[in-house]
């Protein structure tokens, strides 16, 4: 399937008519200016400010510390760098869980002062009412289920969610509860494929998966995960496309070997 460049700015309304054609959507995280524009270059339809920021961009051991404070300022420079992508913005944990004002007021916050598209929250059942107030302002809501890393200290680990009849049922009931209150995309993270699948194929809203197999409406991957910047998570549904963290030591040795041996910089180098 040829790219398509030629789309202005991807919309919710996009990706609703990419699932009704068959066509996969393609979705990366990005956290500042210079990543945004080139993920954006490469034609991916969805950048998602993730909370996964608080991870590979300021090394914390979960998604929880990272602060609404600091998503805004990583939405604010994506966007400056995505011309034609869907920008979506994760709601960090404690903005929004269990009081559907704050929800409300965290979510405007992020459109307001970042320019984003569209935001992202994690859970179910206990998130809905949080979702129709976000919702009730205008503002596109995506949802995320299977293993919500906000929610890591509940289940205690990374394991593949839902793997269980009943889990697996209460996935399914979300994923209709979250279409009914409006959301109009689905995050699933880390669940059987067949689960996956089942869910993409009863919900008319596009269901993009990571670590959920190749029966949904389109992917997600972490950028330097994929890039390969990142050497330490080797999780089984991630691909590398690179090998960035060697390529870049690599060219840094080599700098600090032409500084300390003065042949950088050389003659034409120099004014």
């Amino acid at each position: 399937m040829s790219v398509q460049k030629e789309i202005k700015r991807v919309t919710t309304k996009t990706l609703l008519e990419m699932k009704q054609r068959n066509e996969k959507i393609s979705m990366l995280t990005a956290y500042d200016f210079s990543m945004a524009r080139m993920v954006d270059a490469g034609g991916v339809d969805v950048i998602l400010v993730g909370d996964s920021a608080s991870n590979v961009m300021a090394g914390h051991e979960t998604t929880l510390p990272i602060t609404l404070d600091q998503m805004i300022y990583h939405a604010s420079s994506v966007i400056r760098g995505a011309h034609r992508a869907l920008v979506v913005v994760d709601l960090p944990f404690g903005s929004y869980q269990g009081n559907s004002k704050e929800a409300l007021t965290s979510a405007i916050r992020v459109m307001k002062e970042t320019g984003a598209h569209a935001i992202k929250l994690e859970g179910g059942e206990e998130v809905v009412e949080s979702v129709k107030r976000i919702l009730s302002a205008g503002v596109p809501v995506m949802g995320h289920l299977g293993l919500t890393p906000q929610s890591i200290y509940k289940f205690g680990t990374y394991v593949v969610r839902a793997k269980e009849e009943e889990e697996a049922n209460k996935l399914i009931h979300d994923a209709h509860l979250l279409e009914q209150a409006g959301c109009f995309a689905i995050v699933l993270e880390k669940v059987p494929a067949k689960l996956a699948e089942r869910v993409a194929a009863e919900l008319t809203i596009p269901i993009i998966g990571i670590g959920a197999g190749g029966g949904v409406d389109g992917q997600v991957l972490v950028l330097h995960d994929m890039l390969g910047i990142n050497t330490e998570f080797k999780p089984r549904f991630l691909r590398k496309y690179l090998n960035l963290h060697e390529q870049i030591v690599g060219a840094i040795e080599k700098y600090v070997v032409d500084v300390k041996s003065k042949d950088f910089p050389n003659d034409k180098e120099s004014y």
